[in-house]
């Protein structure tokens, strides 16, 4: 039994019935699939992670060669693009530290950087598939070519940093994709609540639902989302994780100010927001708002939603995202839409337009669960028969398919990849890694 139907539990039960023929997965939730969290994703994905180690950048590009694969044999039924992503800033101190990721992330198995200008001339994504597309990085030193390929940066733009093993896709299209061909291949879903979970002698032995009706199981998946504490504590188990609300913004490009062929867009400068002396004014008398008159950090970014004939981007800034407890439906802040607006025309000039009049956005969102280190719990747990999949932070939907093969082979007994250690709950018991922990710099989610 897999207690979750989100992208995470349903790439777990496809693993198990698709690649291990496991018999008899029961997939259970209160919810419709896909509808808590996975479908209010981002949607992208990347092999971009930073160290120390291998394993994110690993994981990622297993995850990665899945999805191709899934496009392929689908017919790329959830339009699977490899546009990239964009890092861009108005500082040259950061060309450095832009160099500096680039090349830890090629050492750790992302691609080979190529520097413009160079020897190798900068090639442009294709707006739609994945096919021939390069691995790697482009970093774009040359302001005039910084201005022929991305004219709709700001001016000010002094380098820019494309990682290219990235992109999106439609997570409702990939999520029911894979819950119809593991329903193809016997897993059932069940639409209940899970109570408790009964244990004896160190085993897990029965699962209650809401309504009274237990379901004997030896093997019992915590793939719980934002849930996964509270589903762990019904085993005695107290998971290392918490949750912070991450919201979304979609709105109409009614000016056309983004190129519907656009990468995925991050501004990687912290900045200070372009208030009027009246709204300063105004926003210094509020305890709630006045915070946003301080220095608000990096990474607002952006990117079009939709094909050729859409007019919607979707944009995303975490400019404050505390520790909170999962509550449905999640409460947004009333500021979000107008200070992400803000904070991204300092990359998109052509953005001010709408400061004055927008068109109507929608504001959604979901929560990030996450470890200290944002890396994921995957595998076994103290109890016997227990396993987690979960702490998928905001990489859920790129890293599912992954995770789900992991965890398919925890279960069954299969060989298990070099990094499998790298998200076990056991690496909590290392001393060393507690050590690193310590100095451990928190892996961003863009």
């Amino acid at each position: 039994m897999i207690c979750g139907a989100g992208i995470a539990g349903i790439s777990a039960a496809y693993h198990l019935v698709a690649k291990h023929g496991v018999c008899n997965v029961v997939l259970v939730d209160e919810r419709a699939p896909l509808t808590l969290t996975s479908d209010k994703s981002t949607e992208c994905y990347r092999n971009w992670w930073p160290g120390p180690g291998n394993a994110m950048v690993s994981l990622m590009n297993r995850s990665i060669d899945i999805l191709e694969g899934l496009a392929r044999q689908s017919g790329n039924a959830f339009n699977m693009n490899r546009r990239g992503y964009v890092y861009a800033t108005a500082d040259p101190t950061r060309i450095p530290l832009l160099r500096r990721a680039a090349e830890e992330s090629a050492a750790l198995g992302a691609g080979q950087v190529r520097c413009h200008p160079g020897t190798t001339p900068y090639r442009s994504p294709l707006p739609q598939g994945f096919a021939g597309e390069p691995t790697g990085a482009d970093l774009i030193l040359d302001p005039a070519l910084i201005r022929r390929r991305f004219p709709y940066l700001s001016e000010r733009t002094a380098a820019v940093l494309h990682a290219r093993r990235c992109g999106w896709l439609s997570a409702q299209q990939l999520g029911m994709y894979l819950l119809e061909e593991a329903r193809g291949r016997g897993v059932s879903f069940v639409s209940a609540r899970v109570e408790g979970v009964d244990v004896a002698n160190g085993r897990v032995r029965a699962v209650r639902l809401r309504g009274g009706d237990t379901v004997v199981t030896d093997r019992f998946v915590n793939a719980a989302g934002p849930f996964l504490k509270d589903v762990g504590a019904m085993l005695g188990v107290d998971l290392p994780v918490f949750s912070e609300l991450h919201a979304k913004v979609i709105f109409r490009d009614d000016r056309a100010v983004v190129p519907r062929d656009a990468p995925m867009l991050i501004w990687i400068d912290p900045q200070v927001l372009p208030w009027s002396e009246g709204e300063r004014v105004l926003l210094a008398q509020s305890e709630e708002a006045k915070r946003f008159l301080q220095e608000l950090p990096s990474g607002a970014h952006l990117r079009p939603e939709g094909g050729a004939d859409s007019n919607v981007l979707l944009m995303l800034w975490a400019y404050h995202t505390p520790p909170v407890e999962p509550v449905w439906p999640p409460r947004f802040d009333p500021h979000y839409f107008e200070i992400a607006l803000r904070g991204l025309t300092t990359m998109l000039p052509g953005l001010q337009a709408y400061l004055d009049r927008a068109p109507q956005p929608a504001v959604d969102g979901g929560y990030y669960t996450k470890t200290r280190e944002n890396r994921p719990l995957i595998g076994p747990l103290p109890v016997s028969g227990a396993y987690v999949i979960g702490a998928l932070s905001g990489f859920g939907v790129m890293a599912a398919c992954a995770a789900g093969d992991l965890l398919a082979a925890h279960l069954t007994g299969g060989a298990l990849p070099h990094y499998a250690s790298a998200f076990s709950l056991e690496r909590y018991q290392d001393a060393g890694y507690r050590h690193l922990l310590d100095t451990w710099e928190e892996l961003g989610e863009i």
